[in-house]
């Protein structure tokens, strides 16, 4: 048995006992591994460790979670009904999406301790660059996952488009901060 069917199978394994855990963690790896690309990649700076840790954070704790709990409830809203991938993908661009994209700012300015008027700052300055760059490659992705992916694997593919996502989004709030 190879390597990377082991971890296949221990992932699958995790995954059925503790969803929630598992995706979580996933989340928080791929946003880790994200915000790495972009500093030693992209940005070609020193690497900063605790930079990463709230990455971690924000998709070990919150983003992960919140995502196997969205993906249910389009599940249940959707599954089932005449193209029911197309509603998915409209609900999670319309509601979703925007609810992310502000999350994300405003999470990371808090975990960096920014004050409340550095955090409106930055929604002002990059909110809307960020939403317009999501509806750029997000649709696609999500009618792709919606229609071929089956519900308990839907993070877990998110997650693989995640990985650069996540590197334009530690480049661009970034790149934002250092131009202010």
């Amino acid at each position: 048995m190879t390597t990377l069917s082991t971890v296949w199978r221990w992932y699958l394994r995790s995954l059925q006992k503790y969803p929630t855990r598992t995706m979580a963690t996933t989340t928080g790896t791929i946003m880790t591994s994200g915000d790495l690309i972009s500093q030693l990649i992209i940005e070609k700076k020193q690497y900063e460790p605790v930079r990463s840790l709230r990455y971690l954070g924000f998709g070990l704790i919150f983003l992960g979670p919140i995502m196997r709990g969205w993906y249910l409830l389009l599940e249940r809203l959707y599954a089932g009904t005449r193209l029911a991938s197309l509603k998915m993908v409209v609900t999670d661009q319309l509601c979703f999406a925007p609810f992310v994209g502000f999350s994300f700012l405003t999470g990371m300015g808090l975990l960096k301790g920014d004050s409340v008027d550095d955090i409106k700052k930055t929604l002002n300055e990059i909110y809307f660059d960020i939403l317009i760059a999501n509806y750029q490659v997000w649709p696609a992705a999500q009618l792709i996952n919606f229609y071929f992916v089956p519900l308990q694997h839907r993070v877990l593919v998110v997650n693989f488009v995640a990985l650069g996502w996540n590197t334009y989004l530690a480049w661009k709030s970034e790149k934002s901060k250092s131009s202010s």
